[in-house]
């Protein structure tokens, strides 16, 4: 994410998350920093297995017609969250509806309404994409949440956002075939196994 520098308080006010967010951004270039739930997270660089299944992972959205029309499919597109005062996040690839520039909020980021899905390749911070974000995106009520689980090779969807959590949550393991719900536009089918194999590093 390329983000507006944020304003310096003036000498004496404090400075915000998003001054530090943004102060650890350009101290460490190459990293994604983040806000979830009122505390600082930096991801490292990804690997070129995480860029891989990105690429893998965005052939089946355009093939079905979702960038372009009444939808875009976006990387590293940053969403503005209810979660806090100062809360946001980037996921790794995003569905989004065509005029998302209309709904941009602060800090490079846009309103949550303006999502259909957010997807996330894990990194080694797992963790976050497992936990903090699966919270953080439900109260958003982003209506799709998938999560490429690298570290126990399974491919998570996420669905029904309601009372700050997914009513639905599936696990797939290699082998299947995911079809996910056409309230993204349109029906998207996901290789389990080419997606995780796509993900692993080349040894």
């Amino acid at each position: 994410m390329s983000a507006a520098a944020a304003e310096h308080p003036c000498a004496g006010e404090p400075r915000t998350l998003l001054d530090e967010a943004e102060n650890l951004r350009k101290r460490n270039p190459g990293q994604r920093v983040e806000i979830i739930g009122g505390v600082l997270i930096v991801a490292p660089p990804a690997d070129g297995a995480h860029g891989r299944a990105l690429t893998k992972l965005m052939r089946p959205f355009m093939m079905a017609g979702l960038d372009g029309g009444e939808t875009e499919v976006i990387q590293a597109i940053g969403v503005w969250l209810p979660s806090g005062p100062h809360d946001y996040a980037i996921p790794d690839l995003a569905v989004v509806d065509a005029d998302v520039e209309e709904h941009l909020m602060e800090f490079n980021c846009y309103a949550p309404s303006a999502f259909r899905l957010v997807l996330e390749v894990t990194s080694s911070d797992y963790q976050a994409d497992l936990r903090n974000k699966v919270t953080a995106y439900a109260e958003a009520k982003i209506p799709v949440y998938v999560i490429v689980d690298r570290k126990h090779q399974r491919l998570h969807v996420l669905t029904d956002p309601a009372d700050n959590e997914y009513a639905h949550h599936r696990i797939h393991a290699p082998g299947e075939q995911v079809t996910l719900p056409e309230s993204i536009g349109a029906e998207v089918k996901l290789d389990v196994e080419a997606l995780l194999k796509a993900a692993t590093p080349r040894q």
